[in-house]
């Protein structure tokens, strides 16, 4: 047969009869070193325990998850899931008006006790003791503290020019006897947003003079004039929290804020008047006991009134580690020390935050007392200055 007639009778040739030369491995095909995954899943849960060995009640070894090198969370950390009606209607108020509350950005664990109000009670008395913290400015800071789950940008959203009147209005429909005001930090305004800060309690005041109001403020840059023109808008509690200890506050706070700029707008807070200011330290970041006694040295020496303790709890794993979770005998020990030292308030434990309502209870009934005794003390001057243009 020639050449020619071989290479046309190939072509006929049926498929099935071709020898490749080279082999083809599909995505699917396991290599010759791949174990058999099956067989492999199949043997580990033939040597596994059995339904017998769940049922006998004899101890069987322990499977441990997730991350085995941190420190575990402990029982006194676990809270309940928020609900109740008082938790609901608050939440859908502040849903209807659009406004945002540091309890839900921050994640805050005693979201339920502090909405929630009294076990309990009656809706009345419910919602007297219900505590929400109002968060202006919207819900974008533009720093990026390492312990704060809130959102960061550079340049967030514009201020809405409502939220003023749209806080009183919900404030003063809840009926509430005291309220937390707080906001993320704009360094992209000129002010740092202390006007609109300012307007937000004027009218509050306007709406509810009974309500008594706490501003949690940022440092303001540092601006002392945006200090004052908080300071000096109604409020009836000053608070701006320096969250940790001097040498640890440029590994904990944005690179913007400092421990010494903190103590300045405090300082110059009750300088202006203020009743009350209050500040608040996270433990469990790697602060020793030395650090935390020049914390409160520094703070008495401003004349600050109230001060809280609480566990720093990492929001996210995108987040500063947790040193280590600080005992309750701990928090109690740093309650002492600090009542000691002549604080007028001091609320201390692991779910302990800057607003948490158990403190302001007292500061409210505090607030009141120091309003009594300015009557008293008033009245007291008039009267001695009656008598003394009388005998002249």
């Amino acid at each position: 047969m020639s050449a020619h007639l071989l290479f046309i009778n190939s072509l006929f040739r049926p498929r099935s009869s071709c020898r490749l030369s080279y082999q083809v491995r599909h995505l699917a095909t396991p290599s010759a070193s791949t174990p058999n995954l099956k067989s492999s899943f199949r043997e580990t849960l033939v040597s596994g325990p059995s339904l017998d060995d769940f049922i006998s009640g004899e101890p069987i070894e322990h499977v441990v998850l997730g991350n085995t090198k941190g420190p575990r969370l402990p029982s006194f950390l676990k809270t309940k899931i928020p609900s109740g009606a008082s938790f609901n209607k608050i939440k859908k108020d502040l849903r209807g008006l659009g406004l945002h509350t540091v309890c839900e950005e921050a994640r805050c664990p005693n979201i339920g006790d502090c909405w929630g109000g009294k076990e309990g009670a009656t809706a009345e008395e419910g919602k007297r003791a219900a505590t929400a913290t109002i968060m202006l400015m919207g819900d974008t800071c533009t720093r990026g503290c390492r312990f704060c789950s809130v959102k960061t940008s550079r340049t967030p959203p514009p201020l809405d020019p409502h939220e003023p009147e749209n806080t009183a209005e919900a404030i003063s429909r809840w009926g509430l006897g005291y309220i937390v005001l707080t906001s993320v930090d704009r360094d992209d305004l000129v002010d740092g947003g202390a006007h609109h800060f300012a307007e937000t309690i004027m009218k509050i005041k306007q709406k509810a003079p009974h309500i008594l109001v706490e501003a949690l403020t940022g440092d303001f840059a540092g601006n002392l004039e945006n200090v004052s023109l908080v300071a000096k808008s109604g409020l009836d509690v000053y608070a701006h929290n320096i969250e940790t200890v001097e040498e640890l506050t440029p590994f904990v706070r944005d690179r913007r804020a400092t421990f010494r700029q903190s103590l300045k707008v405090l300082e110059h807070a009750k300088k202006e008047g203020v009743r009350v200011t209050k500040t608040s330290i996270m433990l469990g970041v790697g602060e020793t006991e030395e650090q935390v006694m020049d914390a409160l040295r520094a703070l008495r020496k401003i004349n600050v009134d109230v001060v809280t303790f609480g566990q720093y709890m990492r929001p996210t794993k995108r987040h500063m580690k947790v040193d280590r979770y600080v005992e309750p005998s701990e928090f109690d020990k740093w309650k002492k020390i600090a009542d000691d030292m002549g604080f007028s308030y001091v609320a201390s434990g692991p779910l302990v935050r800057s607003s948490y309502k158990a403190g302001e209870y007292f500061i409210e009934n505090m607030l009141k007392g120091k309003a009594t005794e300015n009557r008293v003390t008033n009245l007291v001057t008039q009267e001695a200055s009656t008598s003394h243009t009388q005998t002249t």
